[in-house]
């Protein structure tokens, strides 16, 4: 069975997703293919707001051998996602999103960081509703 690339989102179970023929036809093997993608998304999050990757004033090889190797793994997390959305599979599409959108939520936000500990967030983009 031979199936198509789609060039415009779509809604449906029948697609490919990161490698031929997965996840099929199957409504469970779709439906996996969504709880992978999340994870992948909240994963790469993770690893993006990980205490390991912002060692300031850390000269150590070995430290940086790791941060190195945690940040290409990021990056490769990060075009598996990419690649993921490509299907133009819209459920695809909203996991993704989903799945960052809850990482950064957990990892990145202020929700759930102590006031000391919110040394990242001063690098975001200022906010135009003054938020406190």
């Amino acid at each position: 069975m031979m199936m198509t690339m789609h060039m415009t989102f779509f809604w449906g179970k029948n697609t490919e997703v990161l490698f031929s023929g997965w996840p099929g036809t199957s409504s469970g093997m779709y439906a996996l293919s969504l709880i992978v993608v999340f994870l992948l998304a909240v994963i790469t999050e993770w690893l993006a707001h990980s205490l390991t990757l912002r060692c300031v004033g850390s000269t150590n090889r070995a430290t940086g051998i790791v941060q190195t190797a945690l940040y290409t793994l990021r990056i490769g997390l990060s075009y598996l996602v990419m690649l993921a959305v490509m299907s133009f599979n819209g459920g695809i599409f909203i996991v993704a999103m989903a799945g960052f959108a809850v990482g950064f939520f957990l990892f990145g936000s202020t929700a759930f960081k102590k006031p000391s500990d919110d040394q990242k967030t001063d690098k975001l983009p200022p906010l135009s509703s003054g938020c406190v």
